[in-house]
């Protein structure tokens, strides 16, 4: 099951009112996500949000397909309020008031993954 860190370049010295921000996220609908043709594509199964200095980011654990990560969250309302709120202190301004323009984000922001380790995939357990 992946990871994926999308990242947000913010202006230092907010961690406080960017925590409280995020502590007031309004959860996704369904944990589950579907592809285009309304076949499902995967799952979410967590996230975790990390803050430092000027850099906040949002780590995603899921299954399935990661472009449809992006659109099930696109339609979340409790997504673009989090946006809204985000916006001041966000170094550079993106637009993500539309499903397009939000999953162009969520796919710019997406860190290199560089390794992925899990219990699964300990030698002892091969």
């Amino acid at each position: 099951m992946p990871y994926a860190a999308i990242t947000y370049r913010i202006k230092p010295g907010h961690e406080d009112e960017i925590a409280g921000i995020f502590a007031a996220f309004q959860r996704v609908d369904t944990p589950d996500f579907a592809a285009p043709s309304g076949a499902p594509a995967g799952r979410l199964l967590g996230t975790g949000v990390f803050v430092k200095d000027d850099v906040l980011v949002r780590v995603i654990h899921y299954e399935g397909d990661f472009a449809a990560v992006g659109r099930h969250m696109a339609a979340q309302t409790g997504v673009h309020v989090l946006e809204e709120k985000l916006a001041p202190y966000l170094a550079e301004q993106r637009d993500t008031t539309s499903a397009q323009g939000f999953a162009a984000y969520f796919r710019d922001a997406l860190m290199r993954s560089v390794s992925q380790l899990t219990v699964d995939t300990h030698p002892t357990r091969l």
